[in-house]
């Protein structure tokens, strides 16, 4: 896999999944109750730890710094 996903891009999904699952799993161990759609949460979690979207083959997005770019 090469990488596809630069750092911002990558902190902002990092953070984003952690926002979705921690407060399911809270409520989970107090509750009890599991809700299947916070595993949503784990979609912008990998992909930010993995430093790879498949979503952005088809649009051929490419987030990542190159070694000319000054920005």
């Amino acid at each position: 896999m090469k990488c596809n996903v630069g750092k911002k891009d990558r902190m902002i999904r990092i953070i984003i999944g952690l926002a979705i699952l921690i407060p399911h799993y809270v409520y989970y161990a107090i509750t009890g109750y599991y809700c299947v759609w916070a595993n949503l949460g784990y979609i912008p979690l990998l992909t930010g730890l993995f430093k790879f979207c498949p979503l952005y083959i088809p649009f051929k997005i490419n987030t990542t710094k190159k070694a000319g770019d000054k920005k």
